[in-house]
C-alpha cells in the first residue's frame, strides 16, 4: 500500500449529524429555493408554478421519506423549461450537500414501481460521478402543464448536480400520467434506500476510500 493509499484508508469522515441542505438559485429567468432533509418523514411543501411537476416532486418526497420544500418562480410566460431545469439543479445540489462526504450510506439501490398498467424501474449509485440513462417514451406531448420531453431532462439534470449515476426506465404503460408517476415514485424509493445509513459501515462505501 502506498503512503497516499494509507492516508486515504485511514481518513475518518464523520457522518453528518443533520443531513439537510438549503439551496437558493436566482437568475434572470427563475428564482428557486429548495430545502431538503434526507432523514425526514415524507413531508413536503412544493410550489413551482408547474402543477404536474409539483405532483411528481410530492411523490418523490413522500416515497423517499424526505422532508422537502420547493418554492420556484419562473418565466412561465415563455414556457416551463427554465423552471423545471432550475428546480432540478437546486434539488440535485441539495441532495449532494445533504449527503456530505457520503460516509456510511448504502450508496446503491433500485426500485420497481407499478402504477396501474404502467411499470417503471430506477437504479441509483451515489458514486460522486454524474451519469444518466433515461429510457422513457411518452405518447403525448404534455401531461397537464408539463412537456413530457422535460421529464428526461429533469432526471439528467438532477443526476448531474447530485453527482450520481441514475438509470431510469419506463418498461410499459398506456397512460402517460401513470408512466411518469411510476417513474418518480421509483426514484423516491431508490433514493430512500441508497441514502440510508448502514449501521455496519463506518467509512465511505468505496474501495477508493473516497466518493
Amino acid at each position: 500500500m502506498t503512503n497516499l493509499e494509507s492516508q486515504i484508508s485511514n481518513t475518518q469522515y464523520p457522518i453528518k449529524e443533520t443531513r439537510t441542505a438549503r439551496v437558493h438559485r436566482q437568475t434572470k429567468e427563475t428564482q428557486v429555493e429548495v430545502v431538503l432533509s434526507l432523514d425526514g418523514g415524507g413531508e413536503y411543501e412544493i410550489e413551482t408554478g408547474v402543477g404536474f411537476l409539483n405532483h411528481m416532486l410530492s411523490h418523490l418526497a413522500l416515497h423517499g421519506l424526505f422532508d422537502l420544500t420547493v418554492r420556484a418562480q419562473g418565466d412561465l410566460e415563455v414556457d416551463e423549461h427554465h423552471t423545471v431545469e432550475d428546480v432540478a439543479i437546486c434539488l440535485g445540489k441539495a441532495l449532494d450537500e445533504a449527503l456530505g462526504e457520503r460516509v456510511g450510506i448504502v450508496r446503491m439501490a433500485h426500485s420497481y414501481v407499478p402504477m396501474d398498467e404502467a411499470l417503471a424501474f430506477v437504479a441509483v449509485d451515489l458514486s460522486g460521478r454524474a451519469y444518466a440513462v433515461v429510457e422513457a417514451d411518452f405518447t403525448t406531448p404534455r401531461v397537464g402543464n408539463l412537456a413530457t420531453s422535460l421529464i428526461a431532462h429533469f432526471l439528467e439534470t438532477l443526476a448531474y448536480h447530485a453527482r450520481m449515476n441514475l438509470h431510469a426506465r419506463v418498461l410499459y404503460g398506456r397512460d402517460d400520467h401513470h408512466r411518469a408517476e411510476a417513474l418518480f415514485k421509483a426514484l423516491g424509493r431508490a433514493l430512500e434506500a441508497a441514502t440510508r445509513i448502514e449501521p455496519r459501515r463506518a467509512d465511505v462505501p468505496s474501495t477508493k476510500g473516497i466518493l
